[in-house]
């Protein structure tokens, strides 16, 4: 089967994300060099489906098939997908929830584990900037509870310390137990949420682009 694929198109950076599988999207200049990239980042996104238990196609059925494109924005631009697709708005039963739930559990689990075996400095970018090993933990676990006022409704909180590992599980629970749910595809916040599907994208895809940074600058 192709992967299924939404291009979010800005002027000067494309995304492109599989709508099945939450976190695997991936950036170019143009939609062919986004698709290519994405596809090029299987083996490594094979690793986050292994982890939930799950297989992705391979070899010569791996292609992508573009169901849907958008227009992009300045947070695009910036590099961060922003944009909630018509896909994203589709409803999610409680088997695909569950799914989807796996593979962002996954993301964490294997985020944790590449960050607990990383350098402490990690080698800066072509321009010497990039954040260090504990800055990037510290990010991710703070943007999700940025994030959750999206999918649930909260006040703003602060981030729990990233070294308080207990305190980091329980709050990805809280995120789990409300996005594990089927949904009709309507916003999980009225007003200024995101759909269900588009809040796995986003999380998964936060987790995996600094998962895979931490790896490729710890080399």
């Amino acid at each position: 089967m192709p992967v299924d694929v939404v291009l979010e198109v800005a002027a000067k950076r494309t995304f492109a994300s599989a709508v099945d599988w939450p976190g695997w999207s991936r950036s170019g200049r143009t939609a062919d060099d986004a698709v290519e990239t994405l596809l090029g980042y299987a083996p490594r996104y094979a690793l986050v489906a292994e982890r939930a238990g799950l297989s992705l196609p391979s070899g010569g059925a791996l292609r992508a098939r573009v169901v849907e494109r958008t227009t992009g924005d300045a947070t695009t631009e910036f590099g961060a997908p922003s944009v909630v697709a018509d896909a994203d708005r589709e409803p999610l039963t409680a088997a695909r929830a569950l799914r989807f739930a796996g593979l962002l559990q996954a993301a964490w689990e294997l985020f944790d584990e590449v960050a607990a075996q990383a350098p402490a400095v990690l080698r800066k970018g072509p321009r010497g900037g990039g954040r260090d090993r504990d800055a990037i933990v510290a990010h991710v676990v703070g943007a999700e509870v940025g994030y959750a006022r999206r999918v649930r409704d909260r006040q703003r909180a602060p981030a729990p310390d990233p070294a308080d590992r207990p305190a980091v599980a329980a709050e990805r629970a809280t995120l789990v137990e409300v996005l594990a749910r089927p949904t009709d595809g309507s916003l999980l916040v009225p007003g200024r949420g995101w759909p269900a599907r588009y809040a796995y994208r986003r999380f998964a895809w936060h987790v995996l682009d600094h998962l895979w940074e931490i790896e490729d600058r710890s080399t």
